[in-house]
């Protein structure tokens, strides 16, 4: 729990400038785009990668030099850079999601899939993928039922959390809990009941989180939600540290705290509904990156949020390239990578923090 005492301090900390921190977290992203792209069982050099990507761009077809391969622009256009683009768009949504949820129960636990989505989305899709519930959706039918399956649980999750009308933080969290755990029983009852085990393996691998199946058409929704709710989050970064002085001293500083705590519930919904139909659950991000950025830039949500979708898409498109390189042919899950690698540089993180290392 945030006191203002916290609160204060961490707001008056020294920390990293925007206009220093942004920019560089930019370059690192554009960077570790033109990287990504290329690196694979099959090597493309940046310089060709960087060419292909600015080919796409009207009017520079003619400017830059034609001296890549087909099968390189193959590999880039039509496998790698929806993936890397993909990457960037659900490690931002997650972590500006963890920072949300954050705000919403005023805790540095919560994460993501506190409220249950994930659950909810792993029963739904495993449904679908076993049994072929949704084939009639054609082409998205993984996705959409993924995204019904988390918007369903976190319905359910509301209408409990809701106490004389009003939401119940404390109520919300258990409620969470409670529809996981029911979520996560109703999946492991379909997984056992799967009728072969490559629908198993393919079910598994999905709730593990990858980006494997990334498509241009995947994009556009995510990338859409993820502006919408960071501008509505921008717009109201003052509300949100006020909510951490708690409800009481936030609705006597004129913060309307029963509608914010609607608003946040329903961006945070949307933004893990989506990332989670395109991607399955992927851990750790949003509880380990919006850490970091506060150790970055302080606990302003004017900062916090803009660099804490910089560094979670830059740290999940990197994830990514190992899922896919350390077993080549074969693939890692993205999401026991995350765990894996996020754990230990979130413990030193805190250690180094706290002047325990």
């Amino acid at each position: 729990m945030y006191s203002f005492i916290n609160i204060k301090h961490l707001f008056q900390a020294k920390k990293m400038k925007m206009s220093v921190a942004v920019p560089l977290l930019a370059a690192a992203l554009f960077l570790s785009l033109i990287l990504c792209v290329g690196l694979g069982p099959v090597k493309v050099a940046p310089v060709s990668t960087a060419k292909i990507i600015l080919s796409y761009i009207p009017g520079m077809e003619n400017i830059v030099g034609h001296t890549w391969t087909q099968l390189d622009e193959n590999i880039v256009r039509g496998l790698r850079f929806p993936r890397v683009l993909l990457g960037l768009i659900v490690g931002a949504s997650l972590a500006v999601t963890g920072v949300t949820m954050q705000v919403l129960v005023r805790n540095q636990l919560a994460d993501p899939f506190i409220l249950g989505v994930s659950s909810g989305a792993a029963a739904a899709a495993t449904l679908g993928m076993l049994f072929g519930v949704f084939s009639f959706l054609g082409t998205y039918s993984l996705s959409i039922s993924a995204f019904a399956g988390s918007a369903i649980t976190i319905i359910f999750v509301y209408i409990i959390s809701l106490v004389r009308g009003r939401i119940n933080i404390t109520q919300l969290l258990l409620s969470g809990v409670a529809i996981a755990m029911i979520m996560d029983g109703v999946t492991r009852i379909i997984t056992l009941s799967a009728p072969n085990a490559l629908g198993l393996h393919n079910a598994t691998f999905w709730m593990s989180g990858s980006l494997a199946g990334a498509r241009w058409a995947y994009l556009t929704l995510p990338f859409a939600v993820l502006i919408v709710c960071i501008a509505v989050l921008m717009v109201n970064y003052r509300t949100l540290n006020l909510l951490l002085l708690g409800d009481e001293s936030a609705g006597a500083l004129g913060v309307n705290v029963r509608r914010m705590q609607k608003t946040l519930i329903l961006l945070a919904s949307l933004m893990a509904g989506t990332t989670i139909a395109v991607s399955g659950t992927i851990g750790f991000v949003g509880l380990m990156v919006p850490h970091f950025s506060r150790l970055l830039v302080g606990a302003d949500h004017k900062r916090v949020l803009p660099v804490s979708a910089l560094l979670g898409g830059i740290f999940v498109v990197w994830v990514d390239v190992a899922a896919r390189t350390l077993l080549a042919p074969e693939e890692l899950p993205v999401g026991i990578l995350t765990a894996i690698i996020g754990g230990p540089i979130f413990i030193f993180l805190l250690k180094r923090k706290t002047g325990g290392a």
